[in-house]
């Protein structure tokens, strides 16, 4: 019995998204399953643009830009014997990842995530999260940033020496 028969690895064509792709493509060798790439071309990022500008273009640009980055993902896998299927999708990216992986029975969905905090969060929202809240799939987010907490380290849940703890006491370090 295999745990994965359909994987679908969103791409937006980044040199740090590979990292997903590769990782994405690894569990689908371990698992003999079917890779689904996708890309969505953001209309909302492009909705708001002044009349003024030049639409000519612009939607053939965003789509060149989509195919190949599914196209970079299918070059990728020819090194394997996996089967890909490449699509490309218009709206909004969240939405539109949760409803390909639904429509297409994916398994598992393997998508990068930034690694933004704080302010960038908050204001830009986060693909990712919105992805892993929504859907009924299950999702593996890989972090595109090269920043991985503690250097690479196991994290502890135990505070830090002095820090204080849930109860607002300071944890005793054990060394006198």
């Amino acid at each position: 019995m295999t745990l994965y028969d359909r994987i679908l690895v969103p791409t937006d064509g980044s040199a740090e998204g590979k990292r997903a792709v590769a990782h994405a493509l690894d569990l689908a060798s371990v698992h003999g399953a079917t890779v689904h790439a996708l890309y969505v071309v953001d209309t909302a990022s492009y909705a708001g643009m002044p009349m003024e500008s030049s639409w000519e273009g612009v939607g053939d640009l965003l789509r060149d830009d989509a195919n190949e980055a599914v196209a970079e993902v299918e070059s990728l896998a020819a090194e394997t014997d996996l089967g890909v299927e490449t699509a490309v999708a218009e709206g909004s990216p969240s939405k539109e990842i949760i409803r390909h992986a639904e429509a297409n029975g994916c398994d598992l969905i393997v998508m990068g995530t930034h690694g933004r905090g704080g302010i960038d969060r908050l204001l830009l929202g986060s693909v990712a999260e919105k992805v892993v809240r929504g859907s009924s799939v299950p999702v593996l987010t890989v972090r595109l940033d090269g920043n991985i907490p503690g250097d690479g380290a196991v994290e502890s849940d135990a505070p830090a020496e002095n820090e204080p703890s849930a109860d607002g006491e300071s944890e005793a370090t054990g060394q006198s």
